[in-house]
């Protein structure tokens, strides 16, 4: 191959993996395009630090992509609408951005008539079968490249790889793998490939800085998060980075996540979600006292099955879109006020208040008064419902 046809987008975070990769292609003679996805966790000194790295180590060319808003237009949204919490537990902080940066990746090397793309993903994770998923299918005749797949290298390795070509790197930041955007950040390291281990306090982005009780109002628009405190945002991603703002000093939304890998292997990772919990949650509290109980079990089960598609990569899968429309549909009425109050390591949900909140809107308080129905009514009523259960019992003779 010529060296005019050796050019190679690699999807660059500035990381430990991604750093290797432009050092290692750079080498072997490619012309490195190094393009980073932001989906909000970065600062504008991180950005600079990534330039600069992704050029000291042999980078053609180096640009940031800014897809905060699309990346909130195009999934959180629909993680919000669905309450997505893998295994109950994880909102799917690096699944979901994987995917759209892998997405926006490809339109990047399509863009510039790319021989090659290349990630920095091991061979033992989620990620791999992300990111090739999507080069597969949006830019089937680019080579995909992994040197940390496929050289099989450790942390440590790597490292020494990077030393031994004039860049020095924190062999203790090293240790742990952190990634950050809007929606969470994920900590893996020593301790998370055991069963038993918990992430030391320094391991954790955020450290504990506040431990008196703090109230905080959140407010709903179909489905949305657009204001805190009675103030009103211009964009849902200002109100979820203010929520941040406000909730991570005290150490909320951590938790070790544990589920099956696409490629059929137990994992097991930490991740900080201050906002993403709470906003979560609170929604979730807002949809009981609004949606009637078929929407909330059908948008249950559809919602969940989104979250595993996404989470294994399926983003692409066109029934995705099909239930982005449904989950939408069922947000026409989800608008109110959620009341929350912050301590440290955990939050509590206080009550809604809400126009269509139908608790408020029925004839009767459950276990205390009506005034739509009688006792004869209700008498009715049982025997009617009771008629079904009494033939099976009679004919399986329970």
């Amino acid at each position: 191959m010529s060296q005019q046809n050796k050019k190679l987008v690699l999807a660059y975070s500035g990381g430990l993996d991604t750093s290797y990769c432009v050092k290692y292609l750079s080498l072997q003679g490619w012309e490195i395009h190094a393009v980073s996805i932001n989906t909000g966790g970065f600062s504008e000194q991180d950005l600079q630090q990534m330039e600069q790295r992704a050029y000291q180590l042999g980078a053609k060319s180096y640009q940031c992509v800014d897809a905060v808003k699309d990346y909130y237009q195009k999934y959180v949204r629909y993680l919000v609408y669905g309450n997505v919490l893998r295994n109950n537990t994880y909102p799917l902080s690096v699944s979901a951005e994987r995917m759209f940066q892998a997405v926006e990746i490809a339109s990047v090397a399509n863009q510039i008539n790319a021989t090659a793309i290349a990630h920095g993903s091991t061979g033992a994770g989620n990620d791999q079968v992300r990111f090739d998923l999507a080069f597969s299918i949006l830019c089937p005749n680019i080579q995909i490249i992994t040197p940390i797949r496929d050289q099989q290298l450790s942390r440590a390795e790597e490292v020494s790889f990077l030393k031994e070509h004039g860049l020095e790197w924190n062999e203790e930041k090293a240790k742990y793998s952190v990634n950050q955007g809007v929606w969470g950040t994920s900590v893996g390291g020593a301790e998370t490939l055991t069963s038993h281990a918990s992430l030391p306090e320094e391991a954790w982005l955020n450290q504990l800085e506040k431990t008196e009780e703090t109230s905080v109002s959140l407010s709903f628009s179909k489905g949305e998060l657009v204001g805190i405190n009675g103030r009103k945002y211009d964009h849902p991603l200002d109100a979820i980075q203010e929520l941040q703002r406000m909730a991570a000093p005290y150490a909320i939304g951590r938790d070790i996540h544990v589920g099956d890998t696409i490629i059929g292997i137990k994992g097991r990772v930490g991740f900080e979600a201050a906002a993403p919990m709470i906003i979560i949650k609170a929604h979730h509290l807002l949809e009981k006292h609004i949606l009637g109980k078929w929407q909330a079990y059908w948008k249950e089960q559809l919602a969940n099955w989104y979250g595993m598609m996404l989470h294994e990569g399926q983003y692409l899968d066109e029934v995705m879109r099909n239930i982005e429309d449904f989950l939408e549909a069922t947000q026409q009425q989800v608008t109110g006020t959620v009341f929350v109050k912050l301590y440290p390591y955990r939050f509590q949900l206080d009550g809604i208040e809400s126009d269509f909140d139908k608790m408020q809107m029925q004839k009767g308080q459950y276990g205390e008064m009506n005034e739509g129905w009688t006792g004869t009514d209700v008498k009715g009523f049982t025997k009617i419902l009771a008629n079904h259960f009494s033939n099976a019992t009679n004919v399986n003779q329970i």
